[in-house]
């Protein structure tokens, strides 16, 4: 074996030793695409501003010593056992009344369903977000419902392709079922691989959009990165995404941290009858990729035109494991912020239905199996002094 062929296949090597759960490269007509893609530079995709997407070494051995010291560890879970909502299939086969209800699943995965369609948003049924079911981080609390008896799905919408977010276990559920899946630029190799057929999948660059089932879905800017592997190379797109129906529109914000482009999101496709943001794992040792909750309050304010509009749902909290901070602090804090600025939040169970066009959810019921909290809260500066992104976009539309 030569030198210069040593390392291609050493490559080959480990690609082949990797399990289906690593998911799959992007190559072929794909790889093409992406590299065609405005957001795609030096061999990458972008953000919309710079991130900082790990710690450094020094600051990641400060956060080691943090993270696994005996008392920050039981801070950072629940005292007894989370309530899940008792949903029955009755409850999710009754059509909603305003023709808008939500359902958070737990984390980020949430049901809405709107204008008579079914959109289950980065849905993850697994026990782990982990590619291995021995190890990673594990759910504090059951499904509020199996998959199998979800009942129709007309669309499944992954923002991007980390663990907690995409679930190999639950899109090979999902893949028998018919259902349409809305994806970022480049995580179609991962479903395809897990048996999603391609006719099933449309994969969006950002601002573009498709109509699936008498719904507007659009691939929306987010500021975050992607991988399933320790050696990423952002070959696959991070987004949010805005949906909106004959009646109303939804925004969910996957994974991001906080940068001015939710004012332009909100221009082009709010305002919004309800939002659902990402307010957990966050950390100053990662300020640039997750949101604190008064920074997503903030960005829920940006996404309405700047005033309190519609209804907040704080995701990406209270399931895993997956920070420094206190178990229960994103579900507090985000009431808190929400409060000076008079704008309404729900706090539903996992697993409980509501429509934000009704009474909503407002019990903080996370208190009561929370260690004490410290109320002190810190403005992350790097979130208060950025600068509008001025990357011009297109809007091009997928017909479905």
């Amino acid at each position: 074996m030569t030198g210069a062929g040593f390392p291609h296949s050493l490559r080959a090597r480990l690609r082949g030793l990797r399990t289906a759960a690593f998911g799959a490269d992007p190559a072929g007509e794909r790889m093409a695409r992406i590299r065609r893609s405005p957001n795609f530079a030096d061999g990458s995709f972008q953000n919309p501003v710079g991130a900082r997407t790990r710690p450094s070494g020094a600051s990641m051995t400060e956060f080691a010593k943090i993270y696994f010291e005996k008392e920050a560890r039981s801070r950072r879970a629940p005292t007894d056992r989370i309530p899940v909502h008792p949903t029955t299939l009755a409850d999710l086969a009754r059509p909603p009344a305003s023709g808008l209800r939500l359902t958070w699943m737990g984390h980020s995965s949430v049901l809405a369903e709107i204008d008579g369609r079914r959109v289950l948003f980065d849905p993850v049924w697994g026990d782990r977000c982990s590619p291995f079911d021995f190890v990673g981080p594990k759910r504090l609390h059951p499904v509020p419902v199996p998959i199998a008896t979800l009942g129709t799905v007309d669309v499944v919408v992954i923002s991007h392709d980390h663990y907690d977010h995409l679930d190999l276990p639950t899109i090979k559920a999902l893949a028998g079922t018919g259902t349409v899946f809305a994806v970022p630029l480049g995580v179609g190799a991962h479903l395809e691989r897990w048996g999603v057929a391609p006719d099933r999948l449309r994969e969006l660059d950002w601002h573009e959009s498709a109509e699936i089932s008498g719904l507007r879905l659009t691939a929306t800017p987010a500021r975050h990165f992607c991988g399933r592997g320790l050696r990423n190379q952002q070959h696959t797109l991070w987004a949010s995404w805005a949906v909106a129906g004959p009646e109303h529109r939804i925004y969910h914000s996957g994974d991001t941290g906080y940068f001015p482009g939710f004012a332009d999101i909100g221009r082009r496709h709010g305002p919004f009858d309800a939002t659902m943001i990402q307010i957990g794992a966050y950390s100053e040792y990662w300020p640039d990729i997750h949101m604190t909750p008064e920074e997503g309050v903030r960005a829920h304010l940006d996404l309405q035109g700047g005033r309190p509009h519609g209804v907040l749902l704080p995701i990406h909290w209270g399931t895993f494991n997956l920070a420094p901070h206190a178990w229960a602090e994103p579900g507090e804090w985000t009431h808190d912020a929400a409060d000076e600025h008079a704008q309404p939040v729900a706090s539903p169970r996992p697993g409980e239905p509501f429509e934000p066009a009704g009474p909503l959810p407002a019990d903080r019921w996370w208190l009561e199996i929370s260690r004490p909290l410290d109320r002190h809260w810190r403005t992350s500066a790097a979130a208060l002094d950025l600068t509008p992104h001025d990357r011009p976009a297109s809007d091009a539309v997928v017909e479905t």
